[in-house]
């Protein structure tokens, strides 16, 4: 049976270098894992400014070395082109919501489906936490929630 045209998801927080670049490497992880990379297009990217150029945390890649999880991801701003190419933009918090929207409303065809990751956890956190000003078990906690919700994500999106 052939493949449609592969699917796509950016996952979006504040600075691109904590939770997104988490729930990125995760998604890979998982599609990857299930031999069906081949059939999804992943990103991730920011709705600021602030951290454009650099590497995820050190906090986030601790963790994700830690599980196995191979992470490669430099922070970049969410584009217009992004809301155009992007089957789905999933986000973190009510503030990436809010701006994903906003930027999203302005976009002529604007395609991706913008929606909260955590909308998808079966134990229904609905908010990732930023965990930038927070410590390690802070970034394990993303970790676990992303794990969650991008397993609930592939599983509805298949």
């Amino acid at each position: 049976m052939a493949a449609g045209p592969p699917k796509s998801v950016l996952f979006v927080c504040l600075g691109n270098i904590c939770r997104s670049p988490i729930a990125e490497a995760v998604f890979r992880k998982l599609v990857t894992d299930q031999n069906i990379s081949d059939n999804w297009r992943i990103d991730s990217a920011a709705t600021s400014t602030y951290e454009l150029g650099n590497p995820p945390d050190y906090r986030g890649q601790n963790c994700m070395k830690k599980h196995d999880i191979p992470m490669n991801h430099v922070a970049r701003q969410i584009t217009k082109e992004d809301f155009t190419t992007f089957d789905y933009i999933l986000c973190m918090d009510e503030s990436n919501l809010r701006d994903l929207n906003r930027k999203g409303s302005k976009v002529k065809n604007c395609k991706a489906k913008i929606e909260l990751l955590g909308s998808y956890d079966p134990q229904k956190q609905l908010i990732i936490e930023d965990p930038y000003y927070g410590n390690e078990l802070d970034f394990e906690n993303v970790y676990q929630q992303c794990v969650r919700c991008c397993k609930a994500f592939l599983e509805k999106s298949e």
